[in-house]
């Protein structure tokens, strides 16, 4: 399906998610670290706040239709949490405080968690009533770690796991496919639907890297009914495009268009990038922009074009947001003109070997994540080669 200039993109933001507050960064989530000045968290609503400037200053949120954001009410909420984390939730934002596992808000963040799960939601009703053929949506706090009945990993609520529940209530959506390409692995989507053949859930995250121990290994699949539609991709540290482009490829893709969804939904977070405090993965802006571009692609030609982008993690000051404004360029290419978004790591963006090729041992990941899934993959194009990361060496 081809939606040149009439292709309508929505961008979901409100100031309010500018107020979330996760105070300091603590030693194990507990303590303070020994210095003269405390250390702020890394969830840092200023570089949401910076994205949306970025997507203004290049011309692309002209391009864009406004989604209006809401709070999720309890009922929405319960698709996934329990009644006990949703009240605890509503305690903790009267004075701030922990949701769970390193998950913290401040005074009245429970509210700006419910915007986030709201925000998310009215994406979805914008795609599913035609208003927009994708929505991207600029939320803040994250969601993709958050348990049941807790938070977790800077997540309070499952914003993408309750909306893809939302689609199938709401909307009627029988299947929902979810990628998720943040650096660490989405164990509370995963979580959501381990059992349920009716979502698919893909994750292409560093290995080990968060949650440390039991998530996100190629043997989780799924279990009963669910058996086959959780796929995880985990991959070396220092991946870098190649190896990305290669995973959406190979399998991604190929996995998503045969689950047939009537509804695509990105957890996308920007923590892979070459700059993140967080992962070391070495994407770059090309790489968002890419994987935007063919999530786009595949939206068109499997489920009308329905196609929702949710921000998770991404904790680089000034490299996260170029990362957002790269995914929102790649929704609005070809409706109109903008200015190219910048590419701040420079030269080296494009000589460095993580961008040149796929490694060895990249290439091992990718090989043992085809064949852990291969049941499940259609029409799946011949692997890339790799090659001695020690021969590709700059230009």
């Amino acid at each position: 399906m081809e939606h040149p200039r009439d292709r309508k993109v929505g961008l979901g933001f409100d100031d309010r998610y500018l107020q979330h507050n996760a105070g300091e960064y603590l030693i194990g989530y507990r303590e303070r670290f020994p210095f003269a000045e405390p250390v702020p968290h890394l969830s840092s609503p200023a570089i949401l706040g910076r994205a949306k400037h970025l997507i203004d200053l290049h011309g692309l949120s002209r391009l864009m239709i406004p989604i209006g954001t809401r709070e999720a009410t309890d009922d929405e909420l319960a698709l996934y949490h329990t009644e006990g984390h949703i009240h605890k939730v509503r305690e903790v934002g009267k004075q701030g405080g922990d949701t769970g596992v390193g998950a913290p808000i401040g005074p009245g963040g429970d509210v700006i968690a419910r915007l986030a799960v709201g925000g998310v939601i009215e994406g979805v009703n914008a795609v599913f009533t035609g208003e927009v053929h994708h929505a991207l949506c600029l939320v803040r706090p994250p969601g993709h770690h958050a348990m049941s009945d807790q938070g977790m990993g800077f997540c309070t609520f499952g914003n993408v796991a309750i909306a893809a529940r939302y689609a199938q209530q709401a909307h009627g959506a029988k299947r929902v496919a979810i990628l998720d390409w943040d650096v660490h692995h989405g164990n509370g989507t995963q979580d959501a639907f381990y059992e349920d053949p009716s979502v698919l859930f893909v994750s292409i995250h560093q290995q080990d890297l968060f949650p440390p121990v039991g998530w996100g290994s190629l043997d989780q699949i799924g279990e009963g009914a669910g058996e086959g539609t959780t796929i995880n991709i985990p991959l070396p540290a220092g991946s870098g495009n190649p190896t990305y482009f290669a995973a959406m490829n190979e399998i991604v893709i190929p996995a998503i268009r045969a689950f047939g969804p009537d509804l695509i939904l990105v957890s996308a977070g920007q923590d892979a990038s070459v700059m993140d405090p967080l992962g070391r993965m070495s994407l770059t802006t090309a790489a968002y922009r890419v994987m935007t571009g063919l999530m786009r692609d595949l939206a068109d030609e499997v489920c009308d074009s329905r196609l929702v982008i949710a921000l998770e993690g991404g904790y680089s000051d000034i490299y996260a947001p170029y990362c957002t404004a790269a995914i929102a360029e790649g929704l609005v290419t070809g409706i109109g003109g903008f200015s190219p978004v910048t590419e701040p790591y420079g030269s080296r963006a494009e000589t460095m070997p993580a961008t040149r090729a796929i490694g060895l041992d990249a290439r091992a990941a990718l090989d043992a994540a085809r064949e852990a899934h291969a049941a499940h993959l259609a029409d799946a194009p011949e692997p890339e080669p790799a090659v001695d990361e020690s021969s590709a060496v700059p230009r």
